[in-house]
């Protein structure tokens, strides 16, 4: 088919060349009018000529069979499918429980741990053996504190506004070596302070410990508790004294320091008083209704020394 195609081709071209020279050739014989000065013009002569071939056409394949395959119609019916469809998995529930865990740290002391990842910068309340703080989580929900123990079994509950809270535990043996003593009131942080002046120690002498560090020689040590937060805050202050491991003996005096506050002056200050001593000891709890002076008596204070008994210590 294609050598056909060529010849065509090649004899068109070749049937074109004859052409033109016949119609130059006739030219030539014919007379010229009567006017025109007669002149002959030589032929021309046509050479050069050269066969070409038209590119070849790309063949086509030869025709493939599809494979036959059946229809499946599909209807709406409650027909199973063969094999069954795969089932859907529950999407995992965000929990936004609180979390508080309890460790164990030196002196009668149980580290606590709140993880409350939905409650941001809330405020909750610590209760353990009717002792209460006001703890506030930080910006990722989160809060550390270290609470003095008043019973071995020790149980700490979490209590947020929102009725939702957290309960931790501890085993604390080493409770029975320690006396143990609290104040708790709320209100602001400058309303009471525990004071603990051991081995006969004076205001601001050696032995003399409060919240406020530099305290020579002393054996005690006071932990201070209860966030800043909006409305009047549980706080604590809590004297610890290491009775079975008394370096001498003698006595430790406990007092109690009642400043006068803008907040509190000319108001009536509730606070409790809780003691726990060695050896099992029950826990002591007295209530405490302080009138406070009006408020020309700022900056002054007023000093408890009833509110819990010397602490005598004798060396084993």
């Amino acid at each position: 088919m294609a050598r056909i195609k060529r010849y065509i081709i090649a004899g068109g071209i070749l049937v074109c060349a004859l052409g033109v020279g016949f119609l130059l050739q006739a030219r030539a014989t014919t007379p010229p009018p009567q006017s025109a000065t007669p002149r002959a013009e030589p032929p021309v002569e046509i050479s050069g000529i050269e066969l070409t071939s038209a590119p070849a056409l790309p063949t086509l394949p030869d025709a493939v069979a599809l494979p036959h395959a059946g229809v499946i119609r599909a209807v709406a019916r409650d027909v199973p499918l063969p094999g069954g469809l795969p089932s859907e998995e529950r999407a995992p529930a965000f929990s936004c429980e609180a979390e508080m865990t309890a460790s164990l740290r030196d002196a009668a002391i149980v580290h606590l741990e709140i993880e409350a990842a939905c409650r941001p910068n809330a405020r909750g309340t610590l209760h353990h053996n009717g002792m209460m703080v006001t703890v506030l989580t930080d910006a990722d929900g989160r809060a550390r504190l270290d609470m003095p123990a008043l019973s071995q079994s020790a149980v700490f509950i979490l209590a947020f506004e929102d009725g939702k809270g957290a309960l931790a535990t501890a085993q604390v043996d080493d409770l029975p070596l320690y006396d143990r003593y609290v104040v708790q009131w709320r209100g602001d942080a400058q309303s009471l302070r525990l004071h603990a002046f051991e081995y006969g120690a004076d205001f601001g002498q050696p032995g003399h410990v409060w919240s406020q560090p530099g305290h020579d020689e002393a054996e005690g040590f006071v932990l201070r508790l209860g966030d800043d937060a909006p409305g009047p805050a549980l706080r604590a202050e809590i004297y610890t004294f290491p009775t079975a491991n008394a370096t001498r003996d003698g006595t430790v005096a406990l007092r109690i320091e009642a400043e006068v506050t803008e907040e509190n002056c000319g108001r009536d200050l509730e606070a409790q008083a809780v003691s726990i001593g060695r050896e099992g000891a029950a826990l002591q709890v007295s209530e405490l209704l302080l009138p406070m002076p009006g408020c020309d008596a700022v900056g002054e204070f007023l000093v408890l020394k009833n509110l819990f008994n010397d602490l005598n210590i004798a060396q084993n």
